[in-house]
């Protein structure tokens, strides 16, 4: 999660004079419907929704199995409940335990949840970064994404039509010292949580060879519709994304939690961050990460969830400067059009997970 950035609005002059559309404002924001294609909704309550539907979002809840979450089943509860409620504004992704891979029979176990879950509603199945950097096989090797034992699960996938949302590794600065960490809220998230921290753990797999099995594993399957979540891990650099983006048309990216390294970026280079964006207008889906789970107060996560929101419109869509305390910067809005704009924040998503609803 990213922690709350400072806002200062300085809004800029519009470029009227060249007759370019007026891009949106911050006034716009609540009127334009918008898919949030990453959170994590683990209260039976409309808390979340509420809010959502108050900013005209509709939510992608995705299950995953984190330790840190409720259980596998009860997340699914929780989506089924909250799916069964709204299923204008609310969809869920599925996912499934690693606890048995490489048995026999496993396989078929998954594939037939996938399919339980599919009945219920889920529109994509999720694998989470555990896969290549905790769980591992009976021989005591980690196990990585393009083990051929997860082949099955993905042809089942292709099959049914449901994407895979894959949480890769982690962001660049993961193997990188504290202070040499381009954003605050890394070093806060690192520190904090020393087990996931690979520059603790040189003894782990590196950040090349998580990217390769990824890599691997969508080029081995030209037919799954693959969604490499937080910016497929190449949040760092949109060079290196645009690359992997033109070598894999079946690959899309979300967003969630990594707009502060894309700040960064564009602090440094405002065309090349703008240009990425118009240039794959077609392959990025709006989200943010936003997770609510049991134990949360919820006019805290309420004012979080806007704040983050409202926050990221300004940086995508508007001419605005807002200061952003991750990186220490008066960071200008994109400005990105508006077509533009409603393809990242609405269209891709329902193309990728809701074509059919």
């Amino acid at each position: 999660m990213r922690i709350t950035v400072a806002v200062l609005s300085s809004v800029l002059l519009l470029a009227g004079a060249s007759g370019a559309e007026t891009p949106y404002s911050m006034s716009d924001f609540a009127r334009v419907h918008k898919v949030d294609a990453h959170v994590h909704d683990n209260v039976a309550d409309d808390t979340f929704l509420a809010v959502a539907r108050k900013n005209n979002f509709e939510l992608l809840s995705i299950n995953v199995d984190y330790p840190d979450f409720p259980t596998i089943a009860e997340q699914a509860k929780v989506a089924h409940t909250l799916r069964a409620r709204d299923k204008a504004n609310f969809h869920f992704a599925t996912t499934f335990s690693m606890k048995g891979f490489g048995t026999p029979g496993w396989a078929e176990q998954v594939n037939k949840r996938l399919d339980a879950e599919k009945a219920a509603g889920a529109v994509a199945v999720k694998i989470w970064k555990n896969v290549g950097l905790i769980e591992k096989d009976a021989k005591g090797h980690f196990l990585m994404l393009d083990n051929q034992g997860f082949d099955p699960v993905i042809a089942h996938m292709v099959a049914v039509k449901l994407p895979l949302i894959d949480h890769q590794g982690e962001p660049y600065n993961c193997w990188l010292p504290l202070d040499k960490m381009s954003t605050d809220n890394d070093r806060a998230y690192f520190k904090e949580h020393p087990q996931y921290y690979m520059y603790l753990h040189p003894e782990d797999p590196s950040y090349e060879t998580l990217m390769k099995a990824r890599d691997t594993l969508v080029a081995k399957h030209p037919d799954l519709h693959f969604v490499g979540a937080h910016m497929a891990s190449l949040e760092w650099s949109v060079d290196r994304l645009a690359a992997f983006l033109d070598r894999n048309p079946n690959a899309n990216v979300d967003l969630a939690a990594r707009m502060s390294q894309v700040m960064y970026q564009s602090v440094r280079d405002y065309k090349k961050v703008r240009d990425f964006f118009i240039k794959y207008q077609d392959r990025l889906l709006y989200a943010t990460d936003l997770t609510q789970n049991p134990a949360d107060n919820k006019a805290e996560f309420t004012r979080s969830a806007q704040t983050f929101w409202e926050t990221d419109w300004r940086y995508l869509a508007t001419v605005e400067t807002q200061h952003v305390a991750d990186i220490k910067a008066d960071v200008k809005g994109l400005a990105l059009p508006r077509a533009v704009v409603d393809k990242i924040y609405y269209r891709n998503a329902k193309r990728v997970f809701l074509a059919g609803q």
